[in-house]
């Protein structure tokens, strides 16, 4: 693999880059982000990803954030993958909320969609080779987290990567894709009509399996998507019917933007670091 660096910032002492290259599970050229800590006492470094949301590239994270800071003070790498495969040749729909922008973090098997748009092998099998290249003394040990779409794909990867994923959290996820408008278009388009194969997508369906990663999701109360997209009585009620640990809270006068992502950001990273040192 022929990876390219684009762009490379000092932040807080460490190095925010920005790389380019070619995925063979999207087919197609892609972008991603990572932060990597200054590292000056040659300390084990652990990973965090970031999975962004609807509309979002790798870029909105790394620059309306502020989680640089964090990163450099826990000494963690962080990185951010793009939303979905991009490109003229790629399936794309004219709505915001499918297609480029909106790849829901799954392996796609309808047409026009199952030729790229991989995002889970992409970031399970293709970025998960990378990271280990990019991140000097890294301890093995990662955790996950997104906001909105980033965070139902936080939530569905980490609890289908139990044993790989320390810790999972999210800023205002898709708890619930196969109940609310969102997630109903997205498995349509990108799985079918057969509403048995959007379980394996689906963090209400996966919270049921025993032994996954302690969770925290917070939640704006004045988000202009919640409850209608952001439900999350199913989730919760199977959570705990399956004794998972889970820290769910809703947070009056926040909403959906950055400004809340900002704002509880610290809360995160210290859930994270919990687990990974």
């Amino acid at each position: 693999m022929s990876l390219k660096l684009i762009e490379k910032h000092r932040s807080f002492g460490g190095e925010q880059c920005k790389y380019s290259h070619y995925s063979e599970a999207l087919q197609c050229d892609m972008t991603f982000s990572i932060y990597l800590p200054s590292n000056k006492e040659m300390k084990k470094i652990p990973l965090i990803w970031w999975l962004s949301g609807l509309t979002c590239t790798d870029d909105n994270f790394s620059q309306k954030s502020g989680f640089q800071r964090l990163a450099e003070k826990y000494q963690v790498a962080v990185m951010i993958p793009d939303t979905s495969p991009r490109g003229d040749d790629v399936a794309d729909d004219e709505a915001w909320d499918l297609g480029q922008g909106a790849g829901f973090y799954l392996n796609a098997t309808q047409d026009p969609w199952a030729k790229h748009y991989n995002m889970y092998t992409y970031i399970v099998e293709e970025l998960t080779a990378i990271a280990p290249t990019l991140v000097p003394n890294f301890s093995g040990e990662e955790s996950i987290m997104g906001h909105s779409m980033g965070g139902h794909g936080a939530l569905v990867i980490g609890m289908k990567n139990a044993a790989r994923f320390k810790a999972i959290s999210a800023f205002a996820p898709i708890l619930s894709p196969s109940h609310v408008p969102w997630g109903i278009k997205a498995f349509s388009a990108y799985l079918g009509e057969d509403k048995a194969s959007w379980k394996e997508w689906d963090a209400s369906e996966l919270v049921k399996e025993t032994g996954m990663p302690p969770i925290l999701i917070t939640q704006g109360a004045q988000d202009t998507f919640y409850p209608e997209q952001l439900e999350e009585t199913i989730f919760l009620e199977n959570a705990r019917e399956n004794n998972q640990e889970v820290s769910y809270n809703k947070e009056e006068g926040y909403d959906h933007s950055y400004f809340f992502i900002a704002t509880f950001l610290d809360d995160h990273f210290s859930f994270h670091m919990k687990y990974l040192r």
